[in-house]
């Protein structure tokens, strides 16, 4: 309620429930999920409601309204009295009496003043992906005391993968009194100054900045392109040695900067979550060799698990699907020995992708000649695991890997990554969950001819995983992103997989 009572001028309300420090949009969001009902407001709602429906009740009449005062009126009617007052008149009709204050801290009052208020920006709170070309992004917009502010949230510095989001402000929109609001730009480094905010539709709204001047550094290009290189990767140009490396950052920040701040966002949401998920869903943090860390968008459809990039690079960009997992089909690892050679490991992917092309085949024969004579598909074995083995897909989520590893319950199964695969992070779990056959997206430069090559999906636990490139002998490791995020959900199945093809088909 002090949130609301701030947006109309009367300032942070005492004894009010909800007033607290707040320390960023984590936490905001936090707060803001708290009930926001107590006993004394259902009771005057409760009255509300029945004094609405009872004809002759307390100053229902023109005599007994001639004779009541206004400290003789029922609550509920002075909830609708003081509901429709001037925000500013408030403070002062609080300090009449202790009654009028105390029915002043019912928050079905500034419920209603807050919708007033935000009534114009109301659609743009959630989640959203700016159009930046190849790159991206993920901007969470909340109310957070007198503003609803942008912020975008940025991956750890490369190749922290577990270290927390981090996240910078890119507008502010000024809540205040008389249903008028100021939108402010906070790009750059030289305080908020004049922005403009244009609603598109109910899934898309831009953003423009009309004094970019504020973006520019004293000592021009090369100082803003230092600037920006220690706040993107937390370095220097000198410690980046990798020549290639250095030039996707520079590409990045000449693509990025051109923009300004005046952008397009699109509306995204959170994947739904079903019971017999293999993890829960969500946003992880994801590495991707010289491109740095990405965020990747988990969901679950069916018996195949899809990974989204929501920021990308000009290899494969955000919206595009970066791996996929087949969750019908099991790998069983070997012993870590064994596991070591990178041979073994290609073999044993190698046969289940081959077992799959024999699958596709049989299955494409049944639906051109028909059942007869034509053995169906190939049974994974049920028999006792042995290195290269398939579960059934009913068993997938009963049997954990340790358990078909022959290791001892809840222990996990050893890992180690095959010697020549790099890592960006060595720092990787070294026990496993489960391992499944996946396909990973490659392209060249440009998003030229992208193909989907075979993979290893490693579960290391319900907030980690990662990801063999058989082709590039690279490992990807994914660790989720530990934030709340208010009003992300999707409204049904249906409107998150169209969302999933409309970001996909922008880069397409």
């Amino acid at each position: 309620m002090a949130v609301c009572a701030r947006l109309c001028g009367v300032g942070p309300s005492r004894g009010c429930r909800r007033r607290q420090p707040r320390g960023g949009p984590a936490e905001a969001a936090a707060a803001d999920s708290e009930p926001d009902t107590d006993p004394e407001e259902e009771r005057i709602e409760a009255g509300a409601a029945a004094a609405a429906g009872a004809p002759g009740g307390r100053g229902a009449g023109p005599q007994s309204a001639a004779r009541c005062s206004l400290l003789e009126l029922p609550p509920e009617l002075l909830v609708e009295i003081f509901a429709s007052l001037p925000g500013t008149d408030l403070p002062s009709l609080a300090r009449v009496c202790t009654r009028f204050r105390r029915i002043l801290h019912t928050d079905t009052i500034w419920r209603r003043r807050c919708r007033e208020v935000l009534h114009r920006y109301r659609h743009i709170l959630g989640l959203w992906q700016p159009d930046i070309g190849p790159y991206g992004g993920l901007l969470n917009v909340v109310v957070d005391g007198l503003f609803i502010i942008g912020w975008m949230y940025l991956p750890p510095h490369d190749p922290h993968v577990d270290d927390p989001m981090r996240f910078k402000p890119l507008f502010r929109v000024h809540l205040m009194e008389r249903k008028s609001a100021t939108v402010e730009c906070m790009y750059g480094h030289r305080g908020p100054h004049n922005g403009h905010i244009q609603i598109v539709k109910k899934d898309e709204f831009s953003t423009k900045c009309n004094q970019t001047d504020h973006h520019r550094m004293s000592g021009g290009r090369q100082e803003e392109f230092r600037t920006w290189l220690r706040e993107e990767w937390g370095r220097t140009l000198e410690d980046i040695f990798h020549e290639h490396m250095q030039e996707l950052i520079l590409m990045k920040f000449i693509y990025t900067s051109q923009y300004d701040n005046c952008l397009t966002y699109r509306r995204i949401y959170l994947p739904p979550s079903h019971p017999d998920d293999l993890i829960r869903p969500g946003l992880f943090k994801g590495t991707y060799g010289s491109h740095g860390l990405e965020i990747v968008m988990l969901s679950f459809h069916g018996k195949r698990a899809r990974g989204t990039k929501i920021t990308g690079d000009p290899n494969i960009p955000a919206g595009q699907q970066t791996v996929e997992i087949d969750l019908r089909h099991r790998i069983q690892l070997p012993d870590v020995e064994s596991l070591r050679n990178f041979s073994e490991l290609s073999r044993l992917v190698l046969d289940v992708r081959e077992r799959l092309r024999q699958e596709q085949q049989q299955e494409s024969g049944l639906e051109d000649g028909g059942a007869g004579g034509r053995q169906s598909p190939r049974e994974p074995q049920q028999g006792p695991a042995q290195p290269g083995a398939e579960l059934p897909a009913e068993k997938v989520g009963e049997a954990g890997g340790a358990e078909a590893a022959g290791a001892q319950p809840g222990q996990g199964q050893p890992f180690v990554l095959p010697v020549g695969v790099s890592s960006r992070n060595e720092d990787y779990p070294r026990t496993c969950r489960m391992c499944f056959y996946g396909t990973g997206l490659i392209a060249g430069h440009g998003f030229t001819s992208p193909e989907r090559t075979p993979g290893v999906f490693i579960l290391f636990d319900e907030d980690r995983f990662g990801f063999i490139w058989l082709e590039l002998k690279s490992f990807s490791l994914y660790s989720r992103v530990q934030a709340t995020f208010r009003n992300a959900e999707a409204p049904s199945p249906q409107a998150f997989e169209e969302m999933l093809k409309n970001i996909q088909s922008l880069t397409s």
